[in-house]
């Protein structure tokens, strides 16, 4: 989470026209805690129950907690980029997202 943190501006375009949204299976309070002490600039939304995890198959209810998982979803909401698992310590995975988040846009 913390590359998400600090290429937020450049990714995300510092949330203009761009939402970040971190599902986690973690409970709302460990979440919010996190997300402060860390100063995470976008919102982390707690789903227990792993109810948005089935929705999108990245739950596994072997372990009960969502894979790492990224999707870029366009402004008609259909998804149009996906990663599983999304590989948060190789540069590349920033570039190919970069790109998504880009192409969504409407950019190239």
């Amino acid at each position: 989470m913390d590359a998400y943190r600090d290429q937020y501006a450049k990714l995300f375009n510092n949330g203009k026209d761009v939402t970040l949204l971190a599902v986690s299976t973690d409970d709302i309070g460990a979440l919010a805690s996190w997300a402060k002490d860390a100063k995470y600039p976008f919102t982390f939304v707690s789903d227990t129950g792993g109810h948005v995890g089935r929705q999108y198959g990245a739950f596994n209810p072997a372990y009960k907690l969502d894979n790492r998982t990224l999707y870029v979803v366009g402004p008609d909401g259909t998804i149009v980029h996906r990663a599983t698992p999304f590989r948060e310590v190789d540069p590349m995975a920033y570039t190919d997202l970069g790109a998504a988040i880009a192409k969504a846009r409407g950019g190239e």
